[in-house]
Protein backbone atom coordinates (compact mmCIF):
# COMPACT_ATOMS: atom_id res chain seq x y z
CA UNK A 1 0.00 0.00 0.00
CA UNK A 2 1.59 3.43 -1.09
CA UNK A 3 2.03 5.69 1.68
CA UNK A 4 -0.72 8.40 2.69
CA UNK A 5 1.15 11.19 0.98
CA UNK A 6 1.61 9.46 -2.09
CA UNK A 7 -1.98 8.17 -1.94
CA UNK A 8 -3.00 12.53 -1.67
CA UNK A 9 -0.53 13.43 -4.13
CA UNK A 10 -2.03 10.75 -6.63
CA UNK A 11 -5.66 11.87 -5.60
CA UNK A 12 -5.11 15.03 -6.42
CA UNK A 13 -3.56 14.10 -9.72
CA UNK A 14 -6.14 12.79 -11.04
CA UNK A 15 -9.16 15.40 -9.86
CA UNK A 16 -6.73 18.02 -11.14
CA UNK A 17 -6.69 16.45 -14.43
CA UNK A 18 -10.35 15.33 -14.74
CA UNK A 19 -11.37 18.61 -14.35
CA UNK A 20 -8.93 20.29 -17.23
CA UNK A 21 -9.56 17.51 -19.60
CA UNK A 22 -13.20 18.36 -19.44
CA UNK A 23 -12.28 21.98 -20.11
CA UNK A 24 -10.06 21.41 -23.33
CA UNK A 25 -12.35 18.77 -24.90
CA UNK A 26 -15.28 20.67 -24.50
CA UNK A 27 -13.04 23.65 -26.13
CA UNK A 28 -11.62 21.36 -29.20
CA UNK A 29 -14.89 19.85 -29.31
CA UNK A 30 -16.78 23.30 -29.86
CA UNK A 31 -14.63 24.04 -32.64
CA UNK A 32 -16.42 21.19 -34.56
CA UNK A 33 -19.54 22.57 -34.18
CA UNK A 34 -18.63 25.30 -35.52
CA UNK A 35 -20.36 24.79 -38.90
CA UNK A 36 -23.61 23.30 -37.15
CA UNK A 37 -24.17 26.84 -35.13
CA UNK A 38 -23.52 28.19 -38.36
CA UNK A 39 -26.74 26.08 -39.94
CA UNK A 40 -28.29 26.90 -36.85
CA UNK A 41 -28.34 30.34 -36.33
CA UNK A 42 -28.70 31.25 -40.06
CA UNK A 43 -29.91 34.83 -39.65
CA UNK A 44 -26.12 36.23 -37.62
CA UNK A 45 -24.00 37.43 -39.44
CA UNK A 46 -20.39 35.36 -40.11
CA UNK A 47 -18.52 38.35 -37.63
CA UNK A 48 -21.04 38.19 -35.08
CA UNK A 49 -21.11 34.06 -34.73
CA UNK A 50 -17.30 33.83 -34.70
CA UNK A 51 -17.71 35.67 -31.18
CA UNK A 52 -19.13 32.16 -29.57
CA UNK A 53 -14.94 30.96 -29.89
CA UNK A 54 -13.29 34.66 -29.73
CA UNK A 55 -15.18 35.26 -26.51
CA UNK A 56 -14.14 32.26 -24.85
CA UNK A 57 -10.39 32.82 -26.27
CA UNK A 58 -10.21 36.35 -25.28
CA UNK A 59 -11.11 36.31 -21.81
CA UNK A 60 -9.00 33.13 -21.22
CA UNK A 61 -6.12 34.65 -22.34
CA UNK A 62 -7.04 37.65 -20.47
CA UNK A 63 -7.59 36.10 -16.93
CA UNK A 64 -4.85 33.51 -16.94
CA UNK A 65 -2.25 35.27 -14.58
CA UNK A 66 -4.41 37.37 -12.43
CA UNK A 67 -6.33 33.90 -11.82
CA UNK A 68 -2.87 32.00 -10.83
CA UNK A 69 -2.05 34.87 -8.42
CA UNK A 70 -5.57 34.75 -6.99
CA UNK A 71 -5.40 30.90 -6.36
CA UNK A 72 -2.15 31.83 -4.66
CA UNK A 73 -3.50 34.07 -2.68
CA UNK A 74 -6.78 32.53 -1.34
CA UNK A 75 -5.60 28.94 -1.25
CA UNK A 76 -5.39 26.39 -4.76
CA UNK A 77 -8.35 24.22 -3.73
CA UNK A 78 -11.07 26.95 -3.26
CA UNK A 79 -9.94 28.61 -6.76
CA UNK A 80 -10.31 25.48 -8.61
CA UNK A 81 -13.48 24.59 -7.06
CA UNK A 82 -14.79 28.00 -7.76
CA UNK A 83 -13.73 27.60 -11.93
CA UNK A 84 -15.26 24.21 -12.01
CA UNK A 85 -18.69 25.15 -10.81
CA UNK A 86 -18.73 28.33 -12.88
CA UNK A 87 -17.64 25.83 -15.74
CA UNK A 88 -20.22 23.70 -15.24
CA UNK A 89 -23.07 26.15 -14.75
CA UNK A 90 -21.73 28.10 -17.47
CA UNK A 91 -22.24 25.21 -19.65
CA UNK A 92 -25.85 24.66 -19.00
CA UNK A 93 -26.35 28.27 -19.71
CA UNK A 94 -24.82 27.45 -23.41
CA UNK A 95 -26.59 24.67 -23.90
CA UNK A 96 -30.13 26.56 -23.34
CA UNK A 97 -29.22 29.69 -25.04
CA UNK A 98 -32.25 30.55 -27.39
CA UNK A 99 -29.96 33.47 -29.46
CA UNK A 100 -26.57 34.54 -30.36
CA UNK A 101 -26.29 36.73 -27.40
CA UNK A 102 -26.96 34.11 -24.60
CA UNK A 103 -24.80 31.87 -26.24
CA UNK A 104 -21.67 34.09 -26.36
CA UNK A 105 -22.06 34.98 -22.82
CA UNK A 106 -22.47 31.24 -21.83
CA UNK A 107 -19.05 30.74 -23.71
CA UNK A 108 -17.84 33.99 -21.63
CA UNK A 109 -18.60 32.71 -18.30
CA UNK A 110 -17.30 29.42 -19.33
CA UNK A 111 -13.70 31.12 -19.98
CA UNK A 112 -13.66 32.82 -16.78
CA UNK A 113 -14.56 30.01 -15.33
CA UNK A 114 -11.37 27.61 -17.33
CA UNK A 115 -9.32 30.73 -16.08
CA UNK A 116 -9.95 29.77 -12.47
CA UNK A 117 -9.10 25.90 -13.26
CA UNK A 118 -6.23 25.72 -15.35
CA UNK A 119 -3.59 27.42 -12.84
CA UNK A 120 -5.22 26.00 -9.85
CA UNK A 121 -5.00 22.59 -10.96
CA UNK A 122 -1.22 22.30 -11.96
CA UNK A 123 -0.11 24.66 -8.97
CA UNK A 124 -2.52 21.68 -6.47
CA UNK A 125 0.01 18.87 -8.39
CA UNK A 126 2.58 20.34 -8.32
CA UNK A 127 2.24 20.64 -4.65
CA UNK A 128 1.15 17.59 -4.24
CA UNK A 129 4.10 16.15 -5.46
CA UNK A 130 7.81 16.22 -3.58
CA UNK A 131 10.40 18.09 -5.75
CA UNK A 132 11.90 14.96 -7.46
CA UNK A 133 8.45 13.43 -8.67
CA UNK A 134 7.25 16.90 -10.48
CA UNK A 135 8.05 16.63 -13.42
CA UNK A 136 6.90 13.29 -14.14
CA UNK A 137 3.47 14.41 -12.81
CA UNK A 138 3.85 17.31 -15.25
CA UNK A 139 4.11 14.85 -18.61
CA UNK A 140 1.32 12.81 -17.49
CA UNK A 141 -0.52 16.11 -16.79
CA UNK A 142 0.19 17.52 -20.58
CA UNK A 143 -0.52 13.79 -21.37
CA UNK A 144 -4.23 13.95 -20.08
CA UNK A 145 -4.44 17.49 -22.20
CA UNK A 146 -3.34 16.01 -25.28
CA UNK A 147 -5.50 13.18 -24.64
CA UNK A 148 -8.60 15.71 -24.47
CA UNK A 149 -7.45 17.76 -27.68
CA UNK A 150 -6.91 14.64 -29.69
CA UNK A 151 -10.33 13.11 -28.90
CA UNK A 152 -12.20 17.03 -29.07
CA UNK A 153 -12.97 17.27 -33.03
CA UNK A 154 -13.99 13.25 -33.21
CA UNK A 155 -16.11 13.41 -30.13
CA UNK A 156 -17.63 17.03 -31.35
CA UNK A 157 -18.69 15.62 -35.22
CA UNK A 158 -19.98 12.53 -33.08
CA UNK A 159 -21.99 14.28 -30.70
CA UNK A 160 -23.38 16.46 -33.36
CA UNK A 161 -24.27 13.64 -35.61
CA UNK A 162 -26.42 11.83 -33.08
CA UNK A 163 -28.02 14.72 -31.57
CA UNK A 164 -27.43 18.12 -31.72
CA UNK A 165 -24.56 21.22 -30.54
CA UNK A 166 -26.16 21.56 -27.64
CA UNK A 167 -25.11 18.22 -26.37
CA UNK A 168 -21.99 19.13 -26.09
CA UNK A 169 -22.28 21.99 -23.02
CA UNK A 170 -24.92 19.56 -21.94
CA UNK A 171 -22.69 16.42 -21.31
CA UNK A 172 -20.42 18.38 -19.10
CA UNK A 173 -23.49 18.80 -16.40
CA UNK A 174 -23.25 15.57 -14.65
CA UNK A 175 -19.57 15.27 -15.21
CA UNK A 176 -19.18 18.50 -13.71
CA UNK A 177 -20.97 18.28 -10.94
CA UNK A 178 -19.43 14.54 -10.14
CA UNK A 179 -15.88 16.25 -10.49
CA UNK A 180 -16.86 19.35 -8.02
CA UNK A 181 -18.00 16.64 -5.32
CA UNK A 182 -15.17 14.18 -5.47
CA UNK A 183 -12.75 17.36 -5.59
CA UNK A 184 -14.48 19.09 -2.83
CA UNK A 185 -13.80 15.71 -0.56
CA UNK A 186 -10.94 14.29 -1.69
CA UNK A 187 -8.79 17.84 -2.30
CA UNK A 188 -6.72 19.11 0.27
CA UNK A 189 -5.81 22.78 -0.06
CA UNK A 190 -2.67 24.26 -1.37
CA UNK A 191 -1.67 26.71 1.10
CA UNK A 192 0.99 29.58 0.23
CA UNK A 193 2.66 31.84 2.73
CA UNK A 194 1.04 34.45 1.25
CA UNK A 195 -2.80 32.73 0.91
CA UNK A 196 -4.83 35.37 2.74
CA UNK A 197 -3.00 38.49 1.87
CA UNK A 198 -4.50 41.35 0.16
CA UNK A 199 -5.47 41.18 -3.25
CA UNK A 200 -3.62 43.98 -5.82
CA UNK A 201 -7.16 44.95 -7.60
CA UNK A 202 -5.75 48.13 -9.83
CA UNK A 203 -2.93 45.46 -10.43
CA UNK A 204 -5.24 42.98 -11.48
CA UNK A 205 -7.81 45.24 -13.60
CA UNK A 206 -4.46 46.24 -15.95
CA UNK A 207 -3.24 43.57 -16.20
CA UNK A 208 -6.72 41.52 -17.28
CA UNK A 209 -7.88 44.21 -19.86
CA UNK A 210 -4.29 45.13 -21.30
CA UNK A 211 -3.60 41.13 -21.62
CA UNK A 212 -7.42 40.94 -22.78
CA UNK A 213 -6.85 43.92 -25.63
CA UNK A 214 -3.53 42.12 -26.63
CA UNK A 215 -5.59 38.65 -27.54
CA UNK A 216 -8.41 40.97 -28.76
CA UNK A 217 -5.99 42.21 -31.43
CA UNK A 218 -4.81 38.79 -32.19
CA UNK A 219 -8.71 38.13 -32.69
CA UNK A 220 -9.09 41.06 -34.93
CA UNK A 221 -6.19 40.82 -37.15
CA UNK A 222 -7.89 36.99 -37.98
CA UNK A 223 -10.62 38.70 -39.51
CA UNK A 224 -8.51 41.34 -41.84
CA UNK A 225 -9.18 44.41 -39.47
CA UNK A 226 -6.13 45.48 -39.64
CA UNK A 227 -6.30 48.71 -38.25
CA UNK A 228 -8.84 48.04 -35.80
CA UNK A 229 -6.36 45.02 -34.69
CA UNK A 230 -3.30 47.79 -34.48
CA UNK A 231 -5.43 50.33 -32.23
CA UNK A 232 -6.27 47.61 -29.74
CA UNK A 233 -2.78 46.29 -30.02
CA UNK A 234 -1.71 49.62 -29.29
CA UNK A 235 -4.17 50.44 -26.14
CA UNK A 236 -3.20 46.49 -24.67
CA UNK A 237 0.57 47.41 -24.78
CA UNK A 238 0.17 50.69 -23.41
CA UNK A 239 -1.99 48.80 -20.60
CA UNK A 240 0.98 46.28 -19.53
CA UNK A 241 3.35 48.68 -19.49
CA UNK A 242 1.06 50.64 -17.17
CA UNK A 243 0.86 47.48 -15.42
CA UNK A 244 4.82 47.28 -14.97
CA UNK A 245 5.50 50.39 -13.96
CA UNK A 246 2.54 49.71 -10.97
CA UNK A 247 3.81 46.65 -10.39
CA UNK A 248 7.35 47.45 -9.83
CA UNK A 249 8.26 47.12 -6.04
CA UNK A 250 4.66 46.75 -4.82
CA UNK A 251 4.52 43.92 -2.17
CA UNK A 252 1.30 41.34 -3.06
CA UNK A 253 1.35 42.78 -6.79
CA UNK A 254 -0.91 41.40 -9.57
CA UNK A 255 1.95 39.44 -11.06
CA UNK A 256 5.60 39.21 -9.64
CA UNK A 257 7.72 40.87 -12.37
CA UNK A 258 10.51 39.53 -10.17
CA UNK A 259 9.43 36.09 -12.13
CA UNK A 260 11.14 37.77 -15.12
CA UNK A 261 14.45 38.23 -13.68
CA UNK A 262 14.95 34.41 -14.24
CA UNK A 263 16.77 34.13 -17.48
CA UNK A 264 14.97 30.37 -17.74
CA UNK A 265 11.53 31.91 -17.02
CA UNK A 266 11.70 34.24 -19.25
CA UNK A 267 12.85 32.03 -22.58
CA UNK A 268 10.87 29.33 -21.30
CA UNK A 269 7.64 31.72 -21.40
CA UNK A 270 8.92 33.21 -25.28
CA UNK A 271 8.90 29.77 -26.51
CA UNK A 272 5.65 28.62 -24.83
CA UNK A 273 4.03 31.36 -27.46
CA UNK A 274 6.47 30.68 -30.52
CA UNK A 275 5.72 26.93 -30.00
CA UNK A 276 1.94 27.55 -29.49
CA UNK A 277 1.77 29.62 -33.06
CA UNK A 278 2.82 26.58 -34.41
CA UNK A 279 1.06 24.18 -33.04
CA UNK A 280 -2.42 26.12 -33.23
CA UNK A 281 -1.44 26.98 -36.77
CA UNK A 282 -0.34 23.26 -37.57
CA UNK A 283 -3.51 21.35 -36.31
CA UNK A 284 -5.98 24.09 -37.90
CA UNK A 285 -3.81 24.22 -41.47
CA UNK A 286 -4.08 20.25 -41.11
CA UNK A 287 -7.69 20.40 -41.52
CA UNK A 288 -7.92 23.26 -44.01
CA UNK A 289 -5.82 20.95 -46.52
CA UNK A 290 -6.92 17.67 -45.95
CA UNK A 291 -10.68 19.45 -47.05
CA UNK A 292 -9.14 21.83 -49.01
CA UNK A 293 -6.43 20.16 -51.23
CA UNK A 294 -7.53 16.53 -50.66
CA UNK A 295 -10.74 16.62 -50.78
CA UNK A 296 -11.43 15.24 -47.17
CA UNK A 297 -14.76 15.02 -45.70
CA UNK A 298 -14.65 16.95 -42.12
CA UNK A 299 -14.97 13.72 -40.34
CA UNK A 300 -12.03 12.37 -42.78
CA UNK A 301 -10.06 15.28 -42.03
CA UNK A 302 -10.34 14.89 -38.49
CA UNK A 303 -9.71 11.15 -38.17
CA UNK A 304 -6.62 11.41 -40.47
CA UNK A 305 -4.67 14.45 -38.33
CA UNK A 306 -5.68 12.29 -34.91
CA UNK A 307 -2.75 10.12 -34.55
CA UNK A 308 -0.42 13.02 -33.67
CA UNK A 309 -1.91 14.00 -30.80
CA UNK A 310 -2.36 10.49 -29.90
CA UNK A 311 1.39 9.59 -30.19
CA UNK A 312 2.09 12.46 -27.95
CA UNK A 313 0.30 11.54 -24.89
CA UNK A 314 2.95 8.23 -24.45
CA UNK A 315 5.70 10.71 -25.24
CA UNK A 316 4.61 13.09 -22.81
CA UNK A 317 4.47 10.62 -19.76
CA UNK A 318 7.73 9.45 -21.24
CA UNK A 319 8.67 13.36 -21.10
CA UNK A 320 7.96 13.77 -17.31
CA UNK A 321 9.92 10.75 -16.76
CA UNK A 322 13.08 11.62 -18.42
CA UNK A 323 13.18 15.19 -17.85
CA UNK A 324 13.93 14.02 -13.51
CA UNK A 325 17.31 12.86 -14.76
CA UNK A 326 18.22 14.74 -18.01
CA UNK A 327 16.96 17.95 -17.53
CA UNK A 328 14.16 19.93 -19.52
CA UNK A 329 16.75 21.39 -22.15
CA UNK A 330 17.32 18.26 -24.07
CA UNK A 331 13.99 17.14 -24.17
CA UNK A 332 13.24 20.54 -25.55
CA UNK A 333 15.84 20.84 -27.97
CA UNK A 334 15.42 17.58 -29.46
CA UNK A 335 11.03 17.88 -29.64
CA UNK A 336 11.22 20.98 -31.27
CA UNK A 337 13.65 20.22 -33.98
CA UNK A 338 11.43 17.32 -34.47
CA UNK A 339 8.66 19.18 -34.92
CA UNK A 340 10.75 21.89 -37.28
CA UNK A 341 11.87 18.35 -39.25
CA UNK A 342 7.97 17.18 -39.90
CA UNK A 343 7.01 21.24 -41.20
CA UNK A 344 9.63 21.17 -43.59
CA UNK A 345 8.90 17.97 -44.85
CA UNK A 346 5.15 18.46 -45.18
CA UNK A 347 6.24 21.96 -47.17
CA UNK A 348 8.29 19.97 -49.50
CA UNK A 349 6.33 16.50 -50.13
CA UNK A 350 2.92 17.43 -49.96
CA UNK A 351 1.22 17.79 -53.60
CA UNK A 352 -2.81 18.11 -54.68
CA UNK A 353 -2.66 14.06 -55.29
CA UNK A 354 -3.65 13.04 -51.37
CA UNK A 355 -0.92 10.47 -50.26
CA UNK A 356 -1.88 9.75 -46.40
CA UNK A 357 0.39 6.97 -46.17
CA UNK A 358 3.32 7.91 -47.26
CA UNK A 359 3.53 11.63 -46.87
CA UNK A 360 1.40 12.82 -44.28
CA UNK A 361 1.51 10.17 -41.90
CA UNK A 362 4.95 9.24 -41.07
CA UNK A 363 4.70 13.51 -40.14
CA UNK A 364 2.43 12.64 -38.15
CA UNK A 365 4.52 10.57 -35.75
CA UNK A 366 7.74 12.43 -35.67
CA UNK A 367 5.72 15.88 -35.05
CA UNK A 368 3.61 13.78 -32.41
CA UNK A 369 6.85 12.75 -30.63
CA UNK A 370 8.13 16.34 -31.08
CA UNK A 371 5.12 17.99 -29.51
CA UNK A 372 4.77 15.46 -26.89
CA UNK A 373 8.06 15.99 -26.05
CA UNK A 374 8.07 19.74 -25.97
CA UNK A 375 4.79 20.77 -24.28
CA UNK A 376 5.08 19.05 -20.57
CA UNK A 377 8.96 20.11 -20.64
CA UNK A 378 7.81 24.02 -21.40
CA UNK A 379 5.60 23.60 -18.75
CA UNK A 380 8.13 21.94 -16.35
CA UNK A 381 10.63 23.94 -17.35
CA UNK A 382 8.33 26.83 -16.72
CA UNK A 383 7.85 26.15 -12.56
CA UNK A 384 10.93 23.82 -12.18
CA UNK A 385 12.55 26.47 -9.74
CA UNK A 386 9.61 28.28 -8.21
CA UNK A 387 8.62 28.47 -4.56
CA UNK A 388 5.56 27.51 -2.67
CA UNK A 389 4.46 31.10 -3.25
CA UNK A 390 4.29 31.33 -6.70
CA UNK A 391 3.39 28.55 -8.12
CA UNK A 392 0.15 29.15 -9.43
CA UNK A 393 1.23 32.92 -10.61
CA UNK A 394 4.11 31.23 -12.59
CA UNK A 395 1.59 28.43 -14.33
CA UNK A 396 -0.67 30.91 -15.06
CA UNK A 397 1.89 33.02 -17.08
CA UNK A 398 3.08 29.68 -18.90
CA UNK A 399 -0.76 28.94 -20.06
CA UNK A 400 -1.04 32.59 -20.65
CA UNK A 401 1.58 32.80 -23.12
CA UNK A 402 0.39 29.76 -24.43
CA UNK A 403 -2.92 30.85 -25.51
CA UNK A 404 -1.69 34.15 -26.89
CA UNK A 405 0.45 31.74 -29.04
CA UNK A 406 -2.28 29.66 -30.09
CA UNK A 407 -4.79 32.46 -30.87
CA UNK A 408 -2.05 34.05 -33.10
CA UNK A 409 -1.53 30.56 -34.34
CA UNK A 410 -4.99 30.09 -35.24
CA UNK A 411 -4.96 34.00 -36.84
CA UNK A 412 -1.55 32.59 -39.03
CA UNK A 413 -3.45 30.12 -40.36
CA UNK A 414 -6.55 31.29 -41.38
CA UNK A 415 -4.85 34.71 -42.71
CA UNK A 416 -2.58 32.48 -45.24
CA UNK A 417 -5.14 29.69 -45.83
CA UNK A 418 -8.24 30.07 -44.98
CA UNK A 419 -9.80 31.71 -47.54
CA UNK A 420 -11.47 29.15 -50.27
CA UNK A 421 -9.34 28.11 -52.89
CA UNK A 422 -6.60 28.76 -50.88
CA UNK A 423 -3.28 27.26 -53.61
CA UNK A 424 -1.16 24.77 -52.84
CA UNK A 425 1.50 27.18 -52.64
CA UNK A 426 0.56 28.86 -50.04
CA UNK A 427 0.35 25.80 -47.71
CA UNK A 428 3.62 24.87 -48.51
CA UNK A 429 4.89 28.17 -47.95
CA UNK A 430 3.09 28.28 -44.25
CA UNK A 431 4.34 24.78 -43.62
CA UNK A 432 7.41 26.46 -44.48
CA UNK A 433 6.71 29.04 -41.29
CA UNK A 434 5.80 26.42 -39.19
CA UNK A 435 9.30 24.64 -39.61
CA UNK A 436 11.06 28.07 -39.17
CA UNK A 437 8.87 28.61 -36.10
CA UNK A 438 10.02 25.04 -34.95
CA UNK A 439 13.79 26.37 -35.36
CA UNK A 440 13.40 29.26 -33.34
CA UNK A 441 11.77 27.29 -30.41
CA UNK A 442 14.78 25.35 -30.72
CA UNK A 443 17.29 28.72 -30.20
CA UNK A 444 14.65 30.11 -27.38
CA UNK A 445 15.73 26.63 -25.16
CA UNK A 446 19.29 26.74 -25.26
CA UNK A 447 19.33 29.67 -22.20
CA UNK A 448 17.00 27.12 -20.57
CA UNK A 449 17.95 25.97 -16.81
CA UNK A 450 18.72 22.29 -16.71
CA UNK A 451 16.29 21.62 -14.06
CA UNK A 452 17.73 18.10 -13.13
CA UNK A 453 16.47 16.74 -9.42
CA UNK A 454 18.76 13.64 -9.44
Amino acid sequence: MPPPQSSQAWRTFWLSSAAVFLVILDSTAVVATYSSLRAYFQDVSAADLSWTLNAYTVLYAALLVPAGRLADLQGRKRVFLQGLILFTLASAFCAWATGIGPLIAGRALQAIGASLMSPASLALILNAFPRDRRAAAVGMFSASGALAAAAGPAFGSWIIELASWRWIFLINLPLGVIIWLLAKRGLQESISPETGARLDWPGIAMLSLGAGTVAWAIVLSDANHWRQALVALAAGLALLLAFRRWASGRPNAALDLTLFEDRSFLFVNIASAVFGIAFTAMFLTGFLFMTGIWGYSQGQAGWAVTPGPLISIPVSILAGRLAGRMGHRPLLLTGAMLFSISQAWLSLRISTTPDYLAVWLPMQFVGGTGIGLVFPSLSGAAVAALGPTRLGAGSGVNNAMRQFGSAAGAALAVAVVGQVGASLLRYQQLFGVLSCLGLLTVVLCLPVRQGKVH
